[in-house]
């Protein structure tokens, strides 16, 4: 199984700008942006896919994780980017079949041009981009130590510590290990300089 790590863009980076299609039934096909997000007291992007054995590895928790931290005002937003020619598996309408059937609690949205995840150097699934209060990257980092293939428990451990931190105002974790997954399957010429390689 190949491996892709996350880039960890700096720390401070301010959370660029998106406009994207939601395709979770639940919200009505409505267009997102990050504007609309600005009421939260954090935001967490991640990038993620229907396909990636990295993903359905964390999948559940991860929806547990999204549900209990939305509670407590945390904006959580999910993007998928892959090139649906090759992998037709992580197209909006299997991605609104996903959102229904696994019951996501957020925004499922698709990035068809790319561009988004370009902004964010999203390099894997999972790959994920929390910011605080002031839209300022605070974390960028691994869900946990589990992967597949490994005993490690499958709890959120790192995310969940990061997202109270944010949430409280407080400082970012000192270690932040970086996420690890399948390569984003960037369309034939998007390749950004930084996924060389990847």
């Amino acid at each position: 199984m190949a491996r892709t790590l996350s880039t960890m863009l700096e720390l401070g980076t301010p959370a660029p700008d998106f406009h994207l299609h939601n395709t979770n039934p639940s919200r009505g096909g409505e267009m997102l942006s990050l504007a609309d997000l600005s009421d939260a007291k954090a935001l967490l992007v991640a990038f993620i896919c229907n396909h990636c054995p990295y993903v359905i590895h964390i999948r559940d928790e991860f929806i547990r994780f999204a549900s209990e931290y939305q509670s407590r005002g945390l904006a959580v937003v999910a993007i998928s980017a892959n090139d649906i020619t090759t992998h037709p598996a992580d197209g909006p309408d299997k991605m609104a079949d996903t959102s229904k059937q696994c019951g996501f609690t957020f925004p499922y949205l698709y990035d068809e041009t790319q561009q988004v995840a370009q902004a964010y150097h999203a390099a894997c699934t999972p790959d994920f981009f929390l910011f605080d209060a002031e839209r300022k990257l605070f974390y960028r980092g691994q869900f946990d130590k589990s992967r597949p293939g490994n005993s490690a428990p499958i709890n959120g451990e790192d995310l969940r510590a990061a997202a109270a931190a944010a949430l409280a105002g407080e400082a970012a974790p000192l270690e932040q290990i970086p996420s690890m997954g399948c390569n984003i399957k960037w369309k034939t010429g998007n390749e950004p300089m930084y996924a060389a390689g990847g």
